[in-house]
């Protein structure tokens, strides 16, 4: 782990604190922004590829988390399918990714960046046009 603070997310000091790693905001925010339809892959740096090529899967792909003083900062880099409309799709993201962290984690994003890294083209499109 890095040197990057912990969240407090306790809402009653007489029992304890929870405290929630930024890496698991990176986890929620890459299987959030899975799920949504139109999302080719999210993109993510050396490391990330590194790691998927020795089988296992890099949830927090593509995803940058910041702690400022305004709150969280999320950054995600997304590949979009060919054809879909972006404001759309990137509406969608931001609104669940801030739903399954505020239900998972209770926690309130200042911000969600959605940065579109490239377009996907449909590979059976490809192919027909190849074919004529």
């Amino acid at each position: 782990m890095d040197d990057q603070p912990l969240l407090n997310v306790s809402n009653n000091p007489d029992l304890g604190k929870v405290e929630i790693a930024p890496e698991v905001i990176e986890v929620i925010t890459g299987i959030a922004a899975s799920e949504v339809g139109g999302v080719s892959a999210m993109r993510g740096n050396f490391a990330t590829g590194v790691v998927e090529r020795l089988g296992k899967k890099a949830h927090n792909k593509g995803v940058k988390v910041d702690l400022t003083d305004d709150g969280i900062v999320i950054d995600l880099y997304v590949v979009l399918h060919y054809g879909v409309t972006i404001p759309e799709i990137a509406q969608k993201l931001q609104s669940t990714i801030r739903q399954s962290l505020k239900s998972m984690t209770a926690l309130e994003i200042a911000e969600i960046n959605i940065h579109v890294v490239g377009i996907q083209m449909d590979n059976t499109a490809n192919a027909d046009a190849s074919n004529e």
